[in-house]
């Protein structure tokens, strides 16, 4: 079965991307979400697997509220309050966070670094 990741924008995908196995999709809905954008995604998705990993700001809290709507069976993954969203998250917590969606056999764990 499909596994989908909604974020925000562009740049969240790209730095979750990296970090995750070409199994799992990762759609953007860009910012604001009209009834077109959202019927869109419902269509994309289907009865797939969804996550929601938003900003932690009062726009991705808005969006979260109608992708919850859309999505209620939806996992929800959040980033901390003071990073600067999904795209400013480190890795380590990104990861932390896929972890605990239980997502462990998607993720492209970096290689340890020796120092």
């Amino acid at each position: 079965m499909p596994i989908y990741i909604i974020v925000e924008g562009k740049n969240d995908r790209s730095k979750l991307r990296p970090l995750l196995s070409e199994e799992i999709s990762i759609l953007c809905t860009f910012g604001t979400l009209n009834s077109a954008k959202l019927e869109a995604l419902r269509k994309q998705v289907k009865d797939d697997e969804v996550f929601l990993f938003l900003d932690n700001d009062s726009s991705g809290k808005r969006i979260r509220g109608v992708l919850r709507d859309a999505f209620p069976d939806a996992v929800q993954i959040y980033t901390r309050r003071g990073y600067a969203g999904v795209e400013g998250t480190p890795e380590e917590y990104l990861i932390a966070q896929l972890e605990k969606a239980g997502l462990e056999d998607y993720i492209n764990y970096p290689p340890p670094s020796f120092i």
